[in-house]
């Protein structure tokens, strides 16, 4: 009897989202005994049963394409809208597995959707899923697909504002999406040769990102490129927030519920005034180094085109392992990344776990080394 195999994809759309379900689709076709029907709009398209046919003329032509073909959301099984109130959706998602006869259900995303797959594993169901997401912050796996096209669309970016910053004498404060991980802005501001780079992992003091601006000026180089992650907090912001968090998870150990509560609240506030963080570094700037300042936010044309081929290789390789894990019989585990393999890795080991740049890593060290600021 045939297999049967479901297929979403759910959080931001990346890069090699299609290449991957493509991987996916052509290895169980090609078994010969493994069916498989692609759900839309992610944990969305499950709960509500809306299926999209995936067969090789579907498939032969997604390879290049940005995007998902079957589309996504942010949507979680256990906090899902519903008209008017929010509702744990996830007995219905079980249900529609049954339905369908899943043998398994292979879910595409990066952090969040890691947990939620994991609550559907937890109940009962058998799930597979691939790391994916522009801003390379998956634990327990090297890399994600969708973060070199992100890294080379920003690298692009840094190149051509180059020449208006030293034509106009500026300082270009260039935004660069990573959510809370730094990987995107380090790497794109290396190979775009960013003089500042700042990221999420190391606190940044904007009298020393001026200071270093400001020597650049006395060596006769009138403009600079700053590579601003958006995640990356002043010394003083990042110091309010982890104190407030730590208060936080004090208060829920002792099981004190209205302070938990109210210092949510109080992060989710705080959090609020920090979007505008990269405006007020681009003006910071200005008046502590007496040059115009101008600010570029990259923002989703981080995530959109054509898959670089690094990542239509690699998210390949990753949706055709995915379906030979589940023809040995492996189930609950992210397919991750070690090295030039690919190894299953239980989700309990993936969930709450976040890769962030390492205070040592080589492209830490390689920016110093080429007297990059680093904002500390």
């Amino acid at each position: 009897m045939n297999k049967h195999i479901g297929i979403l994809t759910a959080g931001g759309d990346s890069p090699g989202l299609n290449a991957a379900i493509r991987g996916i689709g052509k290895t169980a076709l090609s078994s010969g005994k493994i069916q498989i029907v692609g759900f839309r709009d992610g944990f969305r398209g499950l709960m509500e049963n809306r299926t999209m046919r995936l067969d090789w003329e579907v498939l032969a032509s997604i390879l290049t394409q940005g995007g998902t073909i079957l589309g996504t959301s942010r949507d979680k099984p256990h906090k899902m809208p519903v008209g008017s109130e929010v509702m744990d959706m996830t007995e219905v998602i079980c249900d529609n597995y049954r339905r369908h006869n899943l043998d398994a259900l292979i879910c595409i995303g990066g952090g969040g959707t890691q947990k939620n797959a994991y609550r559907l594993a937890q109940k009962g169901l058998n799930i597979l899923t691939l790391p994916k997401t522009i801003d390379n912050d998956v634990g327990m796996t090297d890399c994600t697909f969708g973060f070199n096209t992100a890294m080379e669309i920003a690298t692009e970016a840094i190149d051509r504002l180059h020449s208006t910053a030293h034509s106009h004498h500026r300082i270009i404060v260039v935004e660069i999406m990573g959510h809370n991980a730094g990987w995107l802005a380090l790497g794109a501001g290396l190979a775009g040769g960013a003089d500042v780079i700042l990221i999420p992992e190391i606190p940044y003091d904007p009298l020393k990102v001026a200071q270093a601006i400001r020597e650049r000026q006395h060596r006769g180089t009138n403009f600079s490129i700053v590579a601003v992650a958006e995640g990356a907090l002043a010394v003083d912001e990042h110091a309010k927030i982890t104190t407030m968090k730590e208060n936080k998870s004090k208060a829920k150990a002792e099981g004190d519920t209205k302070i938990s509560k109210k210092l949510s609240e109080e992060i989710k506030a705080f959090s609020a005034t920090l979007t505008k963080n990269t405006l007020r570094l681009t003006n910071q700037l200005e008046e502590l180094t007496g040059l115009e300042s101008r600010l570029t936010i990259l923002g989703h044309l981080q995530r959109g085109g054509t898959p670089s081929a690094a990542d239509r290789v690699l998210a390949t390789r990753l949706g055709c392992a995915c379906v030979e894990y589940f023809e040995k019989g492996v189930g609950g585990c992210m397919v991750a990344v070690k090295g030039d393999s690919t190894v299953p890795v239980p989700l309990e080991e993936v969930v709450g776990k976040r890769y962030t740049v390492p205070l040592d890593h080589d492209w830490i060290r390689a920016a110093r080394n080429v007297n990059t600021c680093l904002g500390d």
